[in-house]
């Protein structure tokens, strides 16, 4: 029979786990949230160091407009035999075989094998 002292005692152990429980959650959810904080402070820290670098106002006034090396038209050409070898090579692959679904006989067979097992076992303890 369960008394009051041992149903009290079950109780005060389920709140004790629980809380630990809880407890430890909101340690390592701390712990990640700091790690989180710590990490944009530190990114923060080294963008404005990179960026800090000043540009000479010459070469912000000075917009040269260059070239291609290859001319469009050539480019053109390149770009459509490079995508004409391209769906050659895809039309050229052939998809590869699957493996059959191997025979349901030895499932089966085992099955069988393990059900004639119990009906041997319960036969020698005389159930049947």
């Amino acid at each position: 029979m369960v008394t009051w002292e041992i149903f009290l005692e079950g109780l005060y152990i389920t709140i004790l786990g629980v809380t630990v429980v809880f407890l430890v959650l909101s340690i390592l959810a701390a712990a990640m949230y700091g790690i989180g904080y710590l990490e944009r402070v530190l990114i923060e820290r080294e963008k404005p160091a990179v960026e800090a670098v000043p540009k000479p106002k010459e070469e912000k006034e000075e917009q040269v407009e260059e070239k291609p090396s290859i001319e469009p038209k050539k480019l053109a050409v390149i770009t459509a035999a490079i995508l004409a070898y391209l769906a050659e090579k895809n039309a050229q692959l052939r998809p590869l075989p699957f493996k059959k679904k191997p025979s349901d006989a030895w499932r089966l067979y085992g099955v069988q094998s393990q059900i004639e097992e119990v009906e041997n076992f319960n036969y020698e303890m005389g159930v049947w």
